[in-house]
């Protein structure tokens, strides 16, 4: 890892997403260690080797259609063409020996293109005179055919060192015959909630406390993001006991995660105690909800401290911690795909900062989707994010966004993975 820096920029002043992303890339190192899984049990898992197409796909020419094969020149110039039947081929028949040099010749979807054959009438185009067929004019040559090779030729890369595989590339690699792929190890990510005024959901809660949500919602966004958990439970707001904490997650784990106590209150103990026993390299972005992250390490392991308010909890996992178990994992973070949508309201906001506001989407007139805000923007209010689609994004130089504005909308789903 690089060594961190506190100059102001990095460490005082509020930083951008983008800043942030940078100084994460330069501390943080993918893990070591490899795995060889089954291609079953290879979904979300990260590539460790490419993998080169072992075969072409398809590997031989093959019909795309229902219908019949001829071999082109045998067409006439203009005006149908008329052929003998010459033969018939079905999906997983062998057509060697089977010409259509003069004649046509039956064929299914799938089944392979006999000898000379290179276009494919479909058959509802095409009319039966007994042991003959009447084709129309005008149909390319090469029509309905599906060349060896045309999906992925034979050496060509199958799938990338580092690439996140996804149902389609396990389609893919099925079909191409593989059974087992290398992957890289998991990253292990340790989580606690911080505060004293937590109980864990199933146990009776105490006057002025609250039940824990933000392991429930960690636990899962972690998992999502393609990590393993190590649920640590909560830690209660004293220094020695958060330092010590810290410090024996670090030991066992990849990444070291909190909630909560990461602010300038009188018990937002959490940079304290990772100063104790690690390094802070930031711990403020210009975002809201979220603004105070904190990022460092311990020892080696990489540290992250999120704030306490669920909703500022799934903003920042979204934007920063993401980005840093995709590092960890040996992929690069894909950023989530924005789509226009149109302001249902007016907003101001402070400069320098940028802003997600909860939003749900309706039809507008003109097929430009609405974004309708959250009545509730509280950062604590859990149902600004249960009864919303997900959220706009208003940049840093935007201070005053009339209704009708078009502004970037990012959906829940790409979010979380």
């Amino acid at each position: 890892m690089a060594q961190l820096s506190r100059d102001d920029e990095a460490f005082g002043a509020l930083m951008t997403l983008e800043q942030a992303g940078e100084r994460v890339a330069a501390l943080v190192a993918p893990v070591s260690g490899t795995e060889t899984v089954s291609l079953a049990a290879a979904d979300g898992r990260v590539l460790a080797d490419a993998i080169l197409s072992p075969l072409d796909l398809p590997p031989f020419a093959n019909s795309a259609v229902d219908g019949y094969a001829v071999h082109s020149a045998d067409l006439a110039s203009s005006g149908p063409t008329r052929l003998p039947l010459g033969g018939r081929v079905a999906a997983g028949a062998d057509a060697a020996g089977l010409s259509v040099r003069g004649r046509a010749v039956r064929v299914f979807t799938g089944a392979p293109m006999p000898d000379g054959a290179d276009t494919v009438f479909m058959q509802e185009d095409v009319t039966l005179e007994g042991e003959a067929v009447l084709l129309p004019p005008g149909l390319a040559r090469g029509a309905n055919a599906r060349p060896a090779g045309e999906d992925i030729a034979r050496g060509a890369l199958a799938a990338a060192a580092g690439q996140r595989l996804r149902p389609q590339d396990l389609a893919l690699l099925s079909a191409l015959g593989v059974t087992q792929v290398a992957v890289r190890r998991r990253p292990c990510v340790a989580i606690f909630s911080t505060g004293d005024e937590l109980t864990e959901p199933g146990q009776p809660l105490r006057p002025a406390a609250i039940y824990d949500a933000n392991r429930a919602l960690l636990r899962a966004m972690v998992a999502r993001a393609g990590a393993e958990v190590v649920d640590l439970g909560i830690l209660r707001d004293e220094r020695a006991g958060l330092a010590k904490r810290l410090a024996e997650a670090a030991r066992d784990c990849d990444l070291v995660l909190t909630s909560g106590g990461v602010s300038t209150g009188e018990e937002d103990h959490v940079k304290a105690a990772l100063e104790q026993v690690g390094e802070l390299a930031f711990w403020r972005i210009g975002i809201k909800p979220g603004r105070p992250v904190a990022l460092g390490r311990i020892g080696t392991v990489p540290f992250i401290g999120l704030p306490g308010n669920p909703v500022a909890v799934f903003v920042t996992f979204a934007f920063v911690a993401r980005v840093l178990i995709a590092r960890l994992a040996g992929t690069a973070p894909v950023a989530p795909l924005s789509l226009p949508v149109r302001l249902g309201f007016a907003y101001r906001k402070k400069e320098g900062r940028r802003e997600y506001v909860r939003v749900s989407l309706e039809p507008g007139p003109d097929g430009v989707q609405v974004a309708r805000k959250h009545p509730q923007d509280g950062a604590g209010v859990l149902t600004s994010l249960t009864r919303t689609d997900g959220l706009v994004e208003l940049a840093e130089d935007m201070t005053r966004i009339e209704e009708g504005t078009l502004v970037p909308f990012l959906g829940y789903s790409l979010l979380i993975g």
